[in-house]
C-alpha cells in the first residue's frame, strides 16, 4: 500500500512539475504568442486645396499578401476620426492606431474609410467621392516581418496632389483616388530640413530608383521626406515660381535606416 502511495506522489509531483514548465514556455512566448508593438501614422504632401479632409474609421492588418478578404484583423486601439491632410505637413503626423501585434510575416495593412470625405477650394465645401471598389478599404502591401519585442512604426504618406481627381466634364466634382506610400523606420530613413526664405512654398524632391519622393514646406520652411532606403541621394528644393528664385541641388545627402538625416536650415538665393 506504501508503495502504491509513493508512485502516486511521484507521478503528482511530475504532473505538477510539466504544468509548471508549460505555464512558464507559454508566458515567455514560446508558443506562438510573441508581439511586437506596431504604430501607424499618416501623414501627408499637399495639393492646392484649401482643406481635404479623410474620415478614419479602422485599421486593420493581414498576415499574408493575398487578395482575398479573410485574414484581416483591427489592429485596435483605433483613433477614428475625420483629419485634414493639409495639417500634416512639415514632418506633422497624426497617430490612427498604436497596439501589441502577433510577431511574424505582416502582409498587408488597410486602412477603412468612412463617408465625410471632403475638399475645401476657394472657400467652397464639396463631397470628396470614394470609388465603390475601395469602400471596403485600402490596401497597402507592406511585407514586413515583425520581430518579437521589437516596436515598428509605420507610416501611411497621402499623396493629396494626386489622391484627388477633379471629375471629367467640367461636373466640378471630386473623387477620392488614394495614392499612398507606406515606410517604416525599421526599414528606411528620412531626411528633414528647413527652407529660407519661407514667406513662399518649396517643393523638396528626392528621387529613389524611378520613384520621386517629394514634399512641400510648410508655412515655416520645415519639410520631411520618408520612406528614404539607405543610400546617397541629390535633394532639390524647387521653390514657386513667383519667388523668381532658381532650383538648389544638394548633392551626397546620406540617408541611414532607422535615422533622420536632417539637413538643417537650407538657404535660396
Amino acid at each position: 500500500m506504501k508503495t502504491v502511495n509513493l508512485k502516486f506522489r511521484i507521478f503528482l509531483l511530475a504532473s505538477l512539475s510539466a504544468l509548471f514548465l508549460a505555464s512558464c514556455s507559454s508566458s515567455d512566448g514560446n508558443d506562438g504568442t510573441q508581439t511586437s508593438k506596431v504604430s501607424v501614422r499618416m501623414t501627408d504632401a499637399p495639393g492646392d486645396y484649401d482643406q481635404v479632409n479623410v474620415e478614419v474609421l479602422d485599421v486593420k492588418i493581414k498576415s499574408n499578401s493575398e487578395t482575398g478578404e479573410d485574414g484581416w484583423v483591427s489592429i485596435g486601439n483605433i483613433k477614428p476620426g475625420v483629419y485634414n491632410l493639409l495639417d500634416l505637413t512639415g514632418g506633422v503626423n497624426v497617430l490612427l492606431a498604436d497596439n501589441e501585434v502577433p510577431s511574424g510575416y505582416l502582409g498587408q495593412i488597410r486602412l477603412i474609410l468612412g463617408d465625410k470625405n471632403t475638399v475645401v477650394k476657394d472657400g467652397v465645401t464639396y463631397p470628396l467621392k470614394t470609388p465603390s471598389a475601395q469602400q471596403s478599404g485600402l490596401k497597402l502591401k507592406v511585407n514586413q516581418t515583425l520581430t518579437a519585442g521589437a516596436t515598428y512604426d509605420f507610416l501611411l504618406d497621402f499623396d493629396v496632389e494626386h489622391s484627388v481627381v477633379v471629375e471629367a466634364g467640367g461636373s466640378g466634382n471630386f473623387n477620392l483616388h488614394p495614392v499612398i506610400r507606406v515606410s517604416t523606420t525599421a526599414t528606411s530613413g528620412i531626411i528633414k530640413g528647413l527652407v529660407t526664405p519661407f514667406s513662399f512654398q518649396s517643393l523638396v524632391s528626392v528621387q529613389v530608383g524611378d520613384t520621386t519622393v517629394s514634399a512641400y514646406t510648410d508655412e515655416l520652411g520645415a519639410f520631411q521626406l520618408n520612406g528614404i532606403p539607405a543610400g546617397t541621394y541629390s535633394v532639390t528644393i524647387t521653390p514657386d515660381a513667383s519667388s523668381q528664385l532658381p532650383a538648389l541641388v544638394v548633392p551626397n545627402v546620406v540617408v541611414v535606416n532607422g535615422q533622420i538625416t536632417n539637413m538643417n536650415t537650407l538657404v535660396l538665393k
